[in-house]
């Protein structure tokens, strides 16, 4: 039976975009909830770190982003393992509970430790939240448009990001530093637990219909990951053995990398400069609002081009996007660092996404996920931890450039490790990938 036409015979949902409009326009925007959670308060912290409780030493002021990044990677791997046993809906409420004290902890917090608490539980919060939006989207489209579903799903949480930021400096310009950002993360947690919990259907049987007509590769690629895999098994391919799905894992360690790094090194940076606060916001908000919009292009793309181009292509341009920012000292050349780094990271975030979709099998695709969202999100405790070392140890130019080179040496894996998993530009590659890549066949 065509998956496709299985809702016409009354036994099974039906796949695409159009078919699920109305829960995916909904999961679209929860995702944008969550990545509000975000932007609440990166441009903010930072400089209450500094003005209100004197903290000085960049290692240390980045504390929070180590917490942040450490506990989301775990929570990544808890949602995806869940999702598959236990439903993507209960992942998705529980990850807003944990929600609720985060915005609270930050306006009362008496000194930094409650900071540092507030973003633990913040980790988990987009770690359960973020990971299974991402799942349930891919479970509606099917294998078609992941690109598009996934370009989507990142253009809203980071098109928040950037939203919230710019919010979050105007309010804390004009109000203080506390409690008025914060005031959002309360509205945004009460929104989307009222939205997961009455509107969001589960869509786990979206993946067993897909599993039940699911096509392996001509190539014979893919044979070898067939059927369900035990989470050992997952966790090996995903991080190491399998060549896509290991150099996507890497890529996208070294993208967040880039992030948490900026996250929290850029606004010291700008501040150096003398930008006001308001300026500052400005620039930070660059970065996640050209990445997000240009989602909504990349991830389409990415059906159509396939996915490897976009990645290394992506990398490469993170890195010059860095090196513009260690050498810039006034506000236009940061601008355009931010914007050129806001859209090599457009081109890589939705496309890696796709590209574990492409590969993981139906079966243990939650699980995929979520270790590749482990590796990624590491990359906000290496990035914050390695620009806190290196801006103590030398400067936080020096930092910037170290990012650069880590980027450049990202790309190189995937131009020279990584196969093209898209199913339609596989089939041109033919059997010349499998051979090229000393994949098994069936």
């Amino acid at each position: 039976m065509n998956p496709v036409d299985a809702q016409d015979q009354g036994t099974q949902p039906r796949l695409g975009l159009r078919a699920n409009a109305a829960q995916f326009t909904l999961l679209v925007a929860i995702n944008a909830l969550v990545g509000g959670m975000v932007g609440q308060q990166q441009t903010v912290l930072p400089l209450l770190a500094e003005r209100e409780f004197g903290l000085s030493g960049y290692t240390f002021i980045f504390t929070y982003v180590i917490a942040f990044g450490v506990t989301k990677a775990a929570a990544n791997y808890v949602a995806g393992t869940w999702s598959d046993r236990y439903g993507r809906k209960p992942v998705l409420i529980a990850g807003w509970v944990v929600a609720i004290p985060i915005p609270l902890m930050l306006i009362w917090a008496p000194n930094w430790g409650w900071v540092v608490a507030a973003n633990v539980l913040l980790g988990i919060n987009q770690g359960l939240t973020w990971s299974t939006t991402v799942i349930m989207k891919i479970d509606l489209v099917g294998p078609k448009q992941r690109g598009l579903a996934m370009g989507l799903n990142e253009a809203a949480g980071y098109g928040a990001v950037a939203l919230t930021s710019l919010a979050a400096g105007y309010l804390a310009a004009h109000y203080g530093l506390r409690p008025a950002p914060f005031l959002l993360g309360l509205s945004y947690t009460a929104l989307a637990l009222g939205l997961s919990t009455l509107l969001v259907t589960e869509t786990r049987d979206h993946a067993r219909t897909e599993a039940v007509g699911h096509v392996p590769r001509a190539d014979g690629l893919h044979d070898h990951l067939h059927g369900e895999l035990s989470s050992r098994e997952v966790f090996v391919q995903t991080s190491f053995r399998e060549k896509a799905l290991s150099s996507a894992s890497q890529a996208g360690l070294v993208n967040n990398l880039n992030f948490g790094l900026s996250w929290g090194l850029f606004p010291l940076l700008f501040a150096t400069a003398g930008l006001p606060v308001g300026q500052i916001g400005l620039l930070f908000a660059l970065y996640p609002a050209v990445w997000g919009a240009g989602q909504l292009l990349t991830g389409a793309l990415s059906d159509r081009w396939g996915r490897k181009r976009l990645i290394s292509v992506g990398m490469f341009i993170q890195a010059s996007a860095l090196a513009v920012v260690a050498a810039a000292d006034t506000f236009a050349p940061w601008a355009a660092g931010t914007v050129l780094l806001g859209a090599g990271t457009a081109m890589v975030y939705p496309t890696l996404l796709a590209a574990i979709g492409d590969v993981a099998h139906p079966a243990w695709r939650g699980r995929a996920v979520g270790i590749y969202r482990v590796w990624r999100d590491l990359g906000y405790a290496v990035g914050a931890l390695m620009g806190g070392v290196v801006a103590d140890l030398w400067s936080l130019r020096a930092a910037v450039w170290a990012a650069a080179a880590i980027s450049v040496v990202s790309a190189l894996i995937v131009a020279v490790r990584m196969y093209e998993t898209h199913p339609r530009n596989a089939r041109t590659a033919g059997s010349s990938d499998a051979d090229r890549e000393g994949a098994p066949h069936g």
